[in-house]
């Protein structure tokens, strides 16, 4: 019996298939877990790129603070990604170091 290459082709796009829906389904995932960890503090990226921090979460609206008393309300699905957590953000702002772990650039300078 020989080989029939309409199978081939049947097969290769079947898994074509199957691999955009498990990609589908990681980034509803990916965007559910994002959702559940709105809260006031968290430090997030909206889908057009604006970095803000979370003031307020409503159920379908979220309150960001992008400047010293500049706030505006997004649907919560424009929350592309959360850029640091609440505890993380006290952590960060210690003092900066250089990419060898070693202290603030200007202090590398003091060095040479």
């Amino acid at each position: 019996m020989p080989f029939d290459p309409s199978l081939l082709i049947f097969g290769v796009l079947i898994v074509f298939m199957l691999l955009v829906l498990q990609r589908g389904s990681r980034q509803r995932r990916e965007l559910s877990q994002v959702q559940q960890h709105l809260a006031p503090g968290v430090e997030v990226m909206m889908a057009s790129g604006l970095f803000a921090t979370v003031t307020a979460v409503d159920e379908a609206v979220v309150t960001v603070q992008t400047g010293p008393g500049q706030q505006s309300r997004w649907d919560r699905r424009a929350v592309a990604r959360i850029v640091t957590e609440p505890a993380t953000t006290e952590a960060s702002s210690a003092t900066p170091t250089d990419e060898s772990g070693n202290g603030s650039a200007a202090a590398d300078g003091d060095r040479a």
